[in-house]
């Protein structure tokens, strides 16, 4: 199938595309495909399906959709082509190494906050596996067929998810908490959307006067839609004991003291994170793992 729109750009600095885009998930929303990434995405003119791949040096753009225009447009953005890291000289010698090594991850840009939003709020006080579950399910049961020649979901629209009550959330495993919250952002996702437009403190001022959005879900998505290279979601379970673990070799760690450890690389708090991430360093676990929940009937 002919794409809508095509686009072809250089990457100024080394890109690691499934890297820089694994914060964004896979699932019906996205798909590996060999060495290339299709994801399929809402934007301003309308749904899209984005092929994205990195051909002799370049990268190569192909989109269809309504939307095609825009997200070829903003592929850049999305690749991390924005992302600035000359002023990133890390004097702890696993960062620096890790920095060295791990050349290609970039801060994404993607300007999709409520897309980014809803799996984020997902992944509250829940583990991991379970978020993937839920969203996993939501996107296939909500999202229509993506446009395009590859077999992709897009994620659900604010339109649908509003009008949803709480309880039709449950059979994805969602509860009320986490699903009023998402019904609420849905319903002001204009509003939402507005931060891309505004500087970083501003943004993350207006999604935290959003009920359910505190400092941790702000950090996440600022992180992906907003290409915050500084980002720190306060508040996580496991990420304070790996920064820990990595930084100085403690095995278990607080928010604290894990903001203390990063405050030299303020700027850039987020890239530590996302390299210590890549890398697969974490911290050794103990007892036994958190049961899954099933609020199914609840």
């Amino acid at each position: 199938m002919t794409p809508d729109a095509q686009a072809r750009f250089e990457p100024r600095r080394p890109l690691d595309l499934h890297l820089t885009l694994a914060p964004l998930g896979s699932g019906p929303w996205l798909r590996h495909q060999g060495g290339a990434i299709w994801r399929a995405t809402r934007t301003p003119a309308g749904p899209a399906t984005v092929r994205l791949e990195r051909t002799n040096g370049s990268v190569d753009v192909r989109a269809w959709g309504p939307g095609a225009e825009w997200a070829a447009a903003n592929a850049p953005a999305s690749c991390g082509e924005g992302d600035d890291d000359s002023e990133f000289m890390p004097a702890h010698p696993l960062v620096a190494r890790l920095h060295h090594e791990i050349r290609g991850v970039r801060m994404p840009r993607t300007l999709a906050v409520f897309e980014t939003l809803v799996p984020t709020v997902l992944g509250q006080q829940v583990t991991s596996e379970e978020a993937r579950d839920s969203y996993r399910h939501l996107v296939n049961a909500l999202g229509e067929q993506a446009p395009g020649p590859f077999p992709l979901r897009l994620p659900p629209s604010p339109q649908v998810l509003a009008r949803m009550p709480y309880w039709s959330f449950h059979r994805f495993g969602i509860e009320r908490r986490r699903a009023d919250v998402i019904i609420r952002a849905a319903r002001s996702a204009k509003r939402l959307e507005q931060v891309t437009q505004m500087d970083m403190p501003g943004a993350y001022r207006r999604m935290q006067a959003f009920p359910g959005v505190g400092v941790w879900t702000a950090a996440k998505v600022a992180m992906v839609a907003l290409g915050d290279p500084d980002a720190v979601p306060v508040g996580d379970y496991h990420l304070p004991h790996s920064i820990g673990f990595a930084l100085e070799g403690t095995p278990r760690s607080t928010d604290a003291r894990m903001l203390e450890l990063l405050e030299p690389y303020r700027g850039h708090r987020a890239r530590v994170i996302r390299l210590i991430m890549a890398a697969g360093i974490g911290a050794p676990r103990f007892g036994p793992r958190k049961p899954l929940r099933n609020i199914t009937n609840r």
